[in-house]
């Protein structure tokens, strides 16, 4: 029941009730600080026979007992009270699943995915050009959110792709040379812009040297190059600035007088005409006929794509491409199913929602396509501001929406956490007079809930890894004593400067192998006390040794970290239904891989009595 396409609208909305209410109940458990363990006594913050029974649990019972849900062979040394069964028990039941399609629940977090059995840093999906510079865990995330944003793009007849927080390029990258769509990134940071640029034009370069080597015919990639815009986002403008906002931006681009390619020696002056033309050009013109991207040592394309006969435009740049095939070849390594089996679809793209669609304004100048929203892990209010966005323009026909840094969403009781990223010093205009929500709640209902109110520390611990933690516990790693080690030093520093709570403390390399004394010698001078500041070596002794209880401690803090994160997902989804609009929340990469794992996920489909007219100025 808990899978979120069987719910229906008043199931969901039942659903965050028992959630609120929940959440509300354990509050003192979701706030609180674990390394204030000691100094604020948490332990005795736990009913006195919930202490009895978990006090002596080794790791690995505590990974089995309280946090792994799937696990249906649970061996109990004593009797547990019923409250606690409950609160394990109704903290998995409201929780969404983790587990992606196909994929069995016992293997989440035992073994990595499919794709890297060969390779343990090489995602067997990808060709090689879009493995470079890309992490194991991106790989395996752009593969499958890129995957599923084209389903998306061919039940909407869309082609174009705005990709917001686009970092690096690596999925607009994908989207756009690996799967054949138009592509506008926008990334707040112009030094990510840059470098996403790079990589495209070293991408390009390695094509070119390809077949150079082979001595083949003119190669192209299965899509025009992507734009990268440098812009910040502003969550109170409405979507028609954002619409301009990406319309009117120039894309960065690397400079041309060079390859862009590994070496720099090779300057365009000193390249031959020839190579000129094969790629190094304005608009380097390459096809899919490399076997980086998936041609056969035969030469022949390894599978078809279809494409439009027409000219393919980059939306959003005005940059006109070469039209191409309507049979080109499919890249092998970017999408590989069953012999003799088509193409995988998703169940989310089974059914489409439908809402009013409204006629935007006529302005001189350049049309507005339409065009699909992603967003992967963006972060705080950027997830909640793509999808004001995609509720309220006619020309966004669907989103898929990957959050993180739950801690830095905006509420009204809390409208500046930590961490929120400052607006550059001149943003553009907007008019923000009717766009003042906060990322939490969107929805009137949740709204409207009592105790819906989650705190900066209830959404920081939703960012933890459930499934790593776990590991963690069944293998008994030294990393579970660095909780107890802070809460200690941290009934140190308050004893020592009273008014200090909870500082910051950077990281130790390689703390957990540290003897105490040592890591505190190393931690006091980075909060400003001396290193050799005396200690309470019996205290101190006294307080290591609760190691378990702390472990303990965190991991039921821990189960409430997806309840949590449920919420705030739900909230968005009802958002979403109060507009009309239906969503689904997919389980899209492996867990243990990438914790942030719940896509968000819907369309809209235009009424045919009426056309959506918009122009950029």
């Amino acid at each position: 029941m808990m899978c979120s396409p069987t719910l229906s609208a008043k199931q969901q909305r039942e659903l965050a009730r028992h959630l609120t209410n929940f959440l509300s109940t354990y509050k003192h458990i979701s706030d609180s600080f674990i390394i204030e363990f000691f100094s604020e006594d948490l332990w005795a913050t736990l009913p006195t026979r919930w202490q009895q029974v978990l006090c002596d649990l080794s790791p690995p019972q505590i990974a089995d007992l309280l946090l792994d849900r799937l696990n249906v062979n649970r061996s109990y040394s004593c009797i547990w009270p019923l409250s606690l069964l409950a609160f394990r028990a109704t903290a998995h039941a409201l929780t969404f699943p983790r587990t992606p399609q196909g994929k069995r629940g016992h293997e989440v977090g035992m073994l990595k995915p499919e794709e890297f059995l060969e390779n343990r840093s090489q995602s067997s999906l990808l060709g090689h050009i879009f493995r470079k510079h890309v992490k194991p865990k991106k790989q395996h995330e752009i593969w499958s959110l890129g995957t599923l944003v084209k389903q998306l793009c061919d039940l909407t007849d869309c082609n174009s792709v705005v990709d917001v927080g686009s970092g690096q390029g690596h999925l607009t990258r994908f989207l756009s040379f690996g799967l054949g769509l138009s592509v506008t990134g926008i990334e707040a940071d112009p030094t990510l812009v840059s470098m996403a640029s790079k990589y495209d034009g070293q991408l390009l370069w390695t094509l070119e040297k390809e077949r150079q080597r082979k001595n083949g015919p003119q190669l192209s990639t299965s899509g025009p190059s992507p734009c990268h815009v440098a812009g910040w986002v502003n969550p109170k403008a409405s979507w028609e600035d954002f619409v301009k906002q990406v319309g009117n931006s120039k894309c960065v681009c690397e400079d041309q007088t060079a390859p862009a390619g590994p070496s720099k020696k090779r300057q365009w002056g000193s390249m031959s005409e020839a190579d000129q033309q094969h790629g190094h050009g304005d608009q380097p013109v390459l096809t899919a006929e490399s076997e980086c991207l998936g041609w056969s040592d035969n030469g022949q394309p390894a599978s078809p794509l279809k494409n439009n006969d027409n000219a393919c435009t980059n939306s959003f740049s005005s940059v006109k491409y070469e039209p191409r095939s309507s049979s080109l070849s499919f890249p092998k390594l970017l999408c590989k199913t069953e012999a003799g089996q088509g193409p995988y679809v998703h169940p989310l793209c089974q059914e489409i929602s439908s809402t009013e669609v409204v006629v935007c304004p006529v302005e001189e100048g350049q049309e507005c396509p339409d065009f699909i929203l992603t967003g992967l892990h963006a972060c705080g209010d950027l997830s909640a501001t793509l999808l004001r966005h995609f509720s309220s323009c006619p020309h966004v026909r669907g989103i898929t929406s990957v959050a993180c840094c739950y801690m830095k969403i905006t509420t009204s009781e809390n409208p500046n956490p930590p961490g929120l990223i400052a607006p550059p010093l001149s943003p553009l205009p907007t008019n923000e007079t009717s766009h003042s929500e906060f990322g939490y709640p969107m929805s009137s209902w949740v709204q409207g809930l009592p105790g819906h109110q989650l705190s900066y520390k209830a959404r920081e611990g939703a960012c933890h890894a459930m499934e790593d933690y776990m590991h963690r516990l069944r293998e008994e790693s030294g990393l579970l004593r660095m909780h107890c080690y802070r809460a200690t030093l941290e009934t140190v520093i308050r004893e020592a400067k009273p008014e200090l709570r909870r500082p910051g403390v950077q990281a130790i390399k390689k703390a957990h192998l540290l003897p105490f004394t040592e890591y505190a010698r190393l931690g006091l001078p980075r909060v400003g006390l001396p290193p050799d500041l005396p200690l309470d070596t019996c205290r101190v002794e006294a307080m290591l040794r609760q190691e378990g209880r702390v472990v303990v401690y965190f991991s039921l803090a821990l189960l409430l970290a997806p309840v949590v994160e449920t919420l705030v997902l739900l909230d968005r989804m009802l958002y979403l239904q109060e507009k009309g609009i239906k969503s689904q929340l997919v389980p899209l990469f492996d867990p243990a891989f990438s914790p942030r794992n719940l896509v968000l996920v819907a369309l809209k489909q235009p009424t045919r009595d009426k056309e959506t007219v918009c122009t950029l100025p």
